[in-house]
């Protein structure tokens, strides 16, 4: 079977139930006909742009990006826009800067969005710092942050 329907079932097994692990996926895609491996699966996760978001029951799952940008509460993404000042890069650091104690809150609303390219979040009163994974994520993560600020 082709990348795009195995890539398609993929989209329709996430959102039809909570998929919490690559292996999870395979054994999904196994059943459903697909002779797949965990290497495959992880680069079709890649290539679509999947993330994980942490659920009701404090689970993660894999969503869409799409997906991602609903889940994130209105009055969270009002503080987000409302508070944070700039964001910029900085090697694979994101700076990111907001009113005087806003972080917390923004950074608490960040960690919502559970970004794949995210190594770990510290904030202080008015600044956040955000750890990736090399130099190229953090500019993905710059432009993410950016587009959410409307």
């Amino acid at each position: 079977m082709s990348r795009a329907t195995r890539q398609s079932k993929i989209l329709s097994i996430i959102s039809a139930r909570d998929i919490e692990t690559q292996e999870e996926l395979v054994n999904e895609l196994n059943y459903a006909g697909f002779n797949v491996t965990q290497a495959t699966v992880s680069r079709d996760i890649k290539e679509l742009g999947l993330l994980k978001t942490l659920t009701s029951d404090g689970k993660y799952k894999y969503v869409t990006k799409q997906k991602v940008d609903s889940n994130l509460s209105g009055k969270l993404l009002n503080i987000v826009r409302e508070t944070v000042i700039s964001v910029l890069p900085a090697n694979n650091i994101v700076v990111v800067k907001t009113l005087h104690d806003s972080a917390s809150a923004v950074s608490g609303a960040l960690e919502q969005l559970a970004l794949s390219e995210v190594i770990g979040m510290v904030a202080d009163r008015s600044t956040i710092l955000i750890v990736c994974i090399n130099s190229k994520n953090a500019e993905l993560l710059t432009q993410e942050i950016n587009a959410l600020l409307g």
